[in-house]
């Protein structure tokens, strides 16, 4: 896992031509990171490459991905594969500001009467706390929560 954080707190994902500083723009959500690493559909690998340098994962999104590989049927390639993803991109941990944010998101939601997957949930307020733009195919349960910009590349 790589961070890359300034003393002030700034994180960026790389560094790109001519020097330049690149910040975090996008948290792709697991079910993008599924398509990514299984390299399928082509177009949602493709996007991931033209923006690899400005892209993170959450940290509840490793832990989804290292569930999925530990009950796999080729645990060890499957681990592979997403420590192969990982080294390309930022892993942000799931912190306070990110918890806050949970906790306003499942609160509206619950007034609201609707509710999200515990990890949705999770992602989502950690997205949000971050001010980045969740990547998604599941844009029908993430559009309940309110300032969380979207988008989908599948």
């Amino acid at each position: 896992m790589r961070q890359r954080r300034f003393p002030d707190g700034t994180r960026v994902s790389a560094t790109g031509r001519k020097g330049r500083i690149l910040t975090l723009k996008y948290m792709l959500d697991t079910n993008i990171a599924i398509y990514v690493i299984k390299r399928r559909p082509d177009y949602v690998r493709e996007t991931f490459n033209r923006h690899a340098e400005r892209l993170c994962i959450s940290s509840i999104t490793l832990a989804e991905l290292t569930h999925g590989v530990e009950k796999s049927a080729y645990p060890d390639r499957n681990a592979r594969n997403v420590n192969d993803f990982v080294s390309r991109l930022t892993v942000l941990e799931y912190g306070q500001r990110a918890a806050a944010h949970y906790g306003e998101i499942r609160a509206e939601l619950e007034r609201n009467g609707k509710t999200l997957g515990v990890n949705d949930l999770h992602i989502a307020g950690h997205a949000r706390s971050e001010g980045l733009t969740l990547v998604s195919n599941n844009l029908k349960e993430f559009d309940r929560v309110a300032g969380l910009r979207l988008e989908n590349w599948a």
